[in-house]
């Protein structure tokens, strides 16, 4: 017989956002009734998230300080014309950490992986096997809604951890090596030293189109291994995927895309930083925004999350404006210039950039100068696509 289940808080989709908002609601508010429902088995999915030191705020390390499996002091960057060593914290979360975590905190009940859901409305969530849940508030955050009232370029990645035979000699991440071939649009190799022998590799595009071609890239993700001689005992884990590079669109119409008045978190908010895709310093700003509600019923929840990502995207159209030069200004294989220059830049800007929080100055800076485009495409895209 079909089930109706009653909580007060009931989050849709186990992604970062929404374990996120599991865990600051279970600390913040013990005695709150969560529910959180996954359709795979496992709270986080098969994903690797990885994040600067200041991406979040010290009053809020409290809930990313649990989830971190990896961390570092410094890292590298290295294009054809600029090597450099930025003395900046950098960290990883991996997805089978954030799954220990949530269940270890909440009850075992409160954890609904393997159930599909067939919709969801601002106080109920129909699952596909009948049952039903009864909740105040529901919070989606299920991905990205449909994106066509966005216009968007690609940030495209296919990525393994490999156990290798010996050590690699990285003493710390390479979060850009854009020495590498420039293939369908900007490309670089990131790499993670999890161990003396385990090394993360990710081959990422900024491209024109979400294609993915799983077969292609992991064939050049094993010759950048041989070219370093590394010798690769197995291939622990994979993941790719295709995540949007924003430049423009209307903010209401995706956000009624991913369901008229239900509150929404993550990607389906648009909480996601433009230009890089990063989502999770703005995961964790909306998980304690959250928990420090005074009304957690469905209709707040709307209020609050649907501002809080409406002011989001409007303080962000510089970064959208980037985003529309980096596509429409530069040439495919000669993107990777405007990257080279942001990175000869002060590392404090480089961190408010990834944050999120460039200062006026920031911004005044970051297009000073001789343009590494060409000055009539850069006008051009400025005038079209950071609106």
């Amino acid at each position: 017989m079909p089930a109706t289940l009653s909580c007060d808080v009931a989050i849709v989709g186990g992604g970062l956002a929404g374990g996120l908002i599991a865990l600051a609601l279970r600390k913040k508010r013990p005695d709150c009734d969560i529910r959180i429902v996954e359709g795979g088995s496992r709270i986080g999915g098969n994903h690797l998230w990885s994040f600067f030191a200041s991406d979040v705020a010290p009053a809020d390390r409290w809930l990313t300080a649990p989830l971190i499996c990896h961390g570092w002091r410094s890292y590298d960057v290295a294009f054809p014309e600029h090597v450099r060593t930025l003395r900046q914290g950098y960290y990883s979360i991996e997805s089978r950490r954030l799954d220990q975590v949530v269940r270890a905190e909440l009850p075992e009940q409160a954890v609904m992986t393997r159930r599909k859901v067939l919709a969801a409305s601002p106080t109920a969530v129909v699952l596909a096997d009948g049952d039903r849940i009864e909740a105040k508030g529901v919070i989606d955050c299920r991905g990205p809604a449909e994106m066509s009232a966005l216009r968007c370029g690609w940030q495209k990645f296919y990525g393994r951890e490999l156990a290798l035979a010996e050590a690699h000699g990285l003493e710390r991440p390479v979060i850009m090596d854009a020495t590498v071939e420039q293939l369908d649009g900007y490309r670089f190799l990131y790499a993670l030293p999890f161990s003396a022998t385990c090394v993360f590799l990710e081959d990422t595009y900024y491209s024109d189109t979400p294609d993915l071609d799983p077969v292609a890239l992991g064939s050049r993700i094993d010759g950048y291994a041989e070219a370093r001689g590394w010798h690769v005992d197995r291939i622990v884990r994979e993941e790719g995927g295709a995540l949007p590079v924003v430049m423009g669109g209307d903010f209401e119409a995706y956000w009624q895309a991913g369901g008229n008045k239900v509150a929404k978190a993550g990607g389906r908010a648009g909480l996601f930083h433009p230009l890089t895709s990063y989502t999770l310093p703005d995961a964790v700003r909306t998980a304690t925004l959250v928990a420090a509600a005074s009304d957690l019923g469905g209709p707040a929840l709307h209020r609050l999350l649907h501002d809080f990502a409406r002011s989001t995207w409007r303080r962000r159209g510089f970064y959208r404006m980037l985003a529309a030069m980096l596509f429409k200004a530069a040439e495919p294989q000669e993107r990777y210039r405007i990257l080279q220059r942001f990175y000869r830049l002060d590392p404090q800007l480089i961190g408010r950039f990834y944050a999120g929080h460039s200062t006026l100055f920031d911004q005044l800076r970051l297009v000073s100068g001789k343009p590494p485009v060409p000055i009539g495409r850069a006008v051009a895209a400025i005038r079209g696509g950071g609106r």
